[in-house]
């Protein structure tokens, strides 16, 4: 053994042990699967082709049930004091609730924020690259990256993951030198400048809030009203958004942290004052029915027994 060191013989492949040889192939697998590590663009992608379109007919095949299932809500819109970003808390895997402490608005640098919905894992590793190239482009060319130009790299890391399985639908929205800016990026690769945006599976809901009350002029407060109001509308109809409603205001000198609201304290705040069963006017006002918060509002009428007769009759 000493000789076959001295000649260099035992790092020949051959007079290698088997365990030596299960050992390097196991360190070159987990240099691979890790190679996200050194170049974060660089992924592992599935041993198969069209993963998006196999993967359902493999798990079916193999007995395997797997929920992609995913909802969320969140809103931005621009008016004369900045850009509003809204979202809610809650992750959600199918019917089952993972966290109601999920902060959907990541922070990419001090001008500029950036949204999550569709695949949570998708959404935060590539938010992550983000922050980290903004942080880089403002380390090499001493300013802070525009929005444009954020955005339009989620775009190109879409395009190149298009067919992949990625599901993603961000909101970029920041304040560089040509003022506020509000874009929608997607895992389809589209982008696209807007004033009022929501994604999500709330954002029906959300959107027919906004289109009532939005107007570029609002003022702050009003700004902050509308978006909280918004995102309670949609946690309240849409079973996969609840939890923390967190707010953000965007303005020339930065982003701003409003208020994290759970949504239970938004119900006691709009549902009891905005209700009809809780107005005046409806039923009378003594009656318990009338004091419970969002009750709809309709009175009840006594059928008569003989209306009763002719409705059973008819039956």
């Amino acid at each position: 053994m000493a000789l076959e060191a001295i000649c260099g013989m035992n790092k020949m492949p051959f007079m290698r042990r088997f365990d030596d040889l299960q050992s390097e192939w196991q360190k070159e697998q987990l240099r691979e699967a890790t190679s996200n590590f050194e170049n974060p663009y660089e992924l592992m992608a599935p041993p198969f082709e069209r993963p998006a379109e196999n993967l359902p007919k493999i798990l079916s095949h193999c007995g395997i049930r797997m929920d992609f299932d995913h909802g969320t809500t969140t809103l931005g819109f621009k008016y004369r004091g900045g850009v509003i970003l809204c979202a809610d808390s809650r992750a959600t895997s199918g019917q089952y609730i993972g966290s109601q402490t999920m902060r959907k608005i990541v922070e990419l640098n001090d001008y500029m924020l950036g949204t999550l919905a569709g695949g949570a894992a998708d959404c935060v590793y590539w938010d992550r690259v983000l922050a980290k190239e903004c942080r880089l482009h403002q380390l090499r060319y001493r300013k802070r990256m525009t929005v444009d130009t954020a955005a339009r790299i989620i775009c190109n890391i879409s395009t190149e993951y298009k067919g992949m399985g990625l599901v993603m639908g961000m909101m970029l929205a920041g304040f560089d030198d040509e003022g506020p800016k509000l874009i929608y990026v997607d895992s389809e690769g589209m982008r696209s400048h807007g004033q009022v945006f929501s994604v999500g599976s709330g954002s029906p809901y959300a959107l027919g809030v906004l289109d009532t009350g939005y107007r570029y002029d609002l003022s702050d407060q009003e700004a902050y009203d509308l978006a909280r109001r918004a995102i309670y509308h949609a946690t309240s109809k849409d079973a996969y958004s609840g939890g923390i409603v967190r707010l953000y205001h965007i303005h020339s000198e930065g982003w701003r942290n409003i208020c994290n609201t759970d949504c239970s304290d938004l119900h006691d705040s709009y549902c009891a004052s905005g209700c009809p069963g809780n107005e005046k006017d409806v039923g009378n006002v003594g009656d318990p029915d009338n004091d419970k918060p969002c009750s709809s509002g309709w009175t009840k009428k006594n059928i008569t027994a003989d209306n009763l007769q002719t409705k059973l009759a008819t039956v």
